[in-house]
């Protein structure tokens, strides 16, 4: 048996710095190849709707490589250090990440048409033709994304709370409140004041306790230190304190840094733990983006509830909701996740419908019980359309009460 030696240790955390660079090099360039293609096609398309005589002839081709990188430039920058300029980068990026969610379905339904028209000729616009049928589609099509995305800008800033009541058929002193919030996003886009309403607004519940469901932090913790996030947490009310598990963002930025920082500000973590309190069980899993990042595989949920009381309620927290039959197999009695967003901009949560068993809100299988939030912050577009920002106000009764 090789023995672990001070020098061992260094080599140790070396091959696994190693292992999550490899990781996420392979990771970004799926990403940006995905991405390029993506901005390729919009060029292409809003490139056609240009005449050649236009003043935007000779500046079309570099703005637009500016404002498809500056997302990803301004994300890089904040890696090295937060400034004006990555915050500038980054907002302008998000919001032609918003614009593409939209651009594409609709670019790819005006192609369908087209190409029908092309056999079928039904579309008839009286004079319009060639160029000028384009020009105007383009138009049109550039008006309804731009209001589109500004309302649901202002869709994304106004959170809710969202009453969910949860009877669990297990004995317990009283009912209890919980605020539960999931994919906060803290960082660049999500400041301080969109941090101080979500706390307004969990501090309104007036909880029992609160639950934070993963993806405290947008990836790069960085950010969140230098604006003093953590300030605002340490203003959170609760009777039995707040609870915290970990999210793939936390991991695709540095996870062990945004956990020492929370705790620092009053969060409790619990990273594949078990925690009594209130009378409760509460199970905290560990993101499985965890072995992706940081090559750990994170504990089996069997093994997490092994030995466990059964007749006190067990509530699971886990950021993903894959394989939500774990849960049951295992007497969970209620899952809170998060992770979907319910994609954020429709018509996208009809792919996150199909990817996920519950993209966003209730759902039972047999005595298990699972509410899935689509999230109070926001990833990439600071925008929301098709669903609202929520905290979730559970009220939990109990057998008796």
């Amino acid at each position: 048996m090789t023995k672990t030696t001070p020098h061992n240790a260094p080599l140790e955390s070396r091959e696994r710095k190693r292992d999550r660079r490899r990781s996420f090099t392979i990771f970004f360039s799926i990403v940006f190849s995905v991405y390029s293609l993506i901005n390729w096609y919009i060029f292409s398309r809003i490139d056609q709707a240009i005449p050649e005589s236009s003043w935007l002839t000779g500046i079309f081709a570099p703005l637009f490589v500016f404002i498809a990188l500056s997302y990803l430039a301004g994300q890089f920058l904040e890696h090295r250090s937060s400034s004006f300029i990555s915050d500038v980068l980054t907002w302008i990026g998000a919001f032609w990440l918003g614009l593409i969610a939209w651009l594409i379905p609709v670019f790819i339904l005006i192609d369908l048409v087209r190409f029908a028209d092309s056999f079928l000729h039904f579309w008839q616009f009286g004079n319009l033709h060639g160029l000028k049928m384009t020009q105007w589609i383009m138009t049109d099509t550039v008006i309804v994304v731009f209001i589109s995305i500004f309302l649901g800008f202002l869709n994304a800033r106004n959170i809710r709370v969202k009453p969910i009541p949860i009877h669990i058929d297990k004995p317990n002193a009283k009912p209890l409140r919980i605020a539960a919030i999931s994919d906060m996003h803290m960082g660049s886009l999500i400041r301080r004041r969109m941090v101080h309403q979500m706390v307004r607004k969990i501090n309104s519940i007036k909880p029992d306790l609160v639950l934070m469901l993963g993806d405290q932090m947008d990836g790069n913790p960085h950010p969140v230190m230098q604006l003093d996030l953590g300030a605002e947490l340490k203003k959170i009310e609760s009777k039995y304190g707040v609870f915290a598990i970990t999210g793939n963002h936390e991991y695709i930025g540095h996870a062990e840094t945004s956990c020492a920082y929370l705790e620092a500000h009053g969060i409790k973590m619990i990273r594949d733990k078990v925690v009594e309190v209130a009378g409760l069980i509460l199970v905290g899993r560990e993101d499985s983006a965890s072995k992706q990042f940081a090559k750990v595989e994170r504990k089996p949920l069997s093994e997490l509830v092994e030995g466990l009381d059964r007749s006190k309620p067990i509530i699971l927290m886990d950021h993903t909701p894959f394989h939500l039959e774990e849960a049951e197999q295992n007497g969970i009695d209620l899952q809170l996740s998060g992770h979907t967003h319910h994609a954020q901009i429709w018509p996208w949560n009809y792919i996150t419908q199909r990817i996920y068993e519950m993209s966003w809100g209730y759902y039972r299988k047999g005595k298990t019980q699972y509410y899935v939030s689509c999230g109070s912050g926001t990833w990439g577009p600071p925008i929301r359309i098709g669903n609202s920002p929520e905290i979730m106000d559970i009220t939990l009764t109990f057998e008796g009460t």
